[in-house]
C-alpha cells in the first residue's frame, strides 16, 4: 500500500507543479468563480459546450496542493463529456473524497481522480479537493460564484 501512496502523491505533485488546461478560455460559453473561505483557495472554472457536451475547459486560480490538482485533473477527467457524465463523474468523485465512495467493498471507478482517495481521512482537506467540482457544477448550471461555505 505504500507504493500505492507514493503514487497517488507523485500524481498530486505532478498536477499541482504542472497543472494541465491552466488557462483563461477565450469566448468560453460559461465561467464562475470558486473560493474556499477556510484556506484563501480560489479557482474560476471556464467551459465551452457544444450542445449537452463540454468541448473545452480549463481553469485558473490559486490555491494549496490538492485545491489545484483537483482542479487540473478535473479539466482532464470532464473535457469531453457530457452534461450527465459528469454530474454522475461530480457524484462518484464526491462520495470518495467524503469517504463514501466504497460500496460493497470496492472503489468505484475513477481513473486518476483514485488519488484523491485518502483525502476523506482529513476533513478540512475535502473542501480543498471539492472546491473546483463545486465551482464547475455552478458554471455548468450558470451561476458564477461557488463557495465551500
Amino acid at each position: 500500500m505504500s507504493d500505492l501512496l507514493a503514487l497517488y502523491q507523485e500524481v498530486i505533485l505532478d498536477h499541482t507543479k504542472r497543472p494541465r488546461n491552466f488557462r483563461a478560455l477565450a469566448e468560453p460559453s460559461r465561467h464562475a468563480e470558486g473560493y474556499n473561505p477556510l484556506c484563501g483557495d480560489k479557482v474560476t472554472i471556464y467551459l465551452r459546450m457544444d450542445g449537452d457536451r463540454i468541448s473545452d475547459i480549463s481553469f485558473q486560480g490559486s490555491g494549496c496542493a490538492i485545491s489545484t490538482a483537483s482542479a487540473s485533473i478535473l479539466t482532464e477527467s470532464l473535457k469531453g463529456k457530457t452534461r450527465s457524465e459528469a454530474d454522475a463523474l461530480f457524484e462518484r468523485f464526491h462520495d470518495l473524497v467524503t469517504g463514501k465512495g466504497e460500496g460493497n467493498g470496492k472503489l468505484l471507478p475513477l481513473g486518476k481522480l483514485a488519488v484523491f482517495s485518502g483525502v476523506s481521512e482529513f476533513p478540512t482537506r475535502v473542501k480543498c479537493a471539492t472546491l473546483a467540482w463545486h465551482t464547475f457544477r455552478s458554471a455548468l448550471s450558470g451561476g458564477e460564484t461557488a463557495t465551500t461555505e
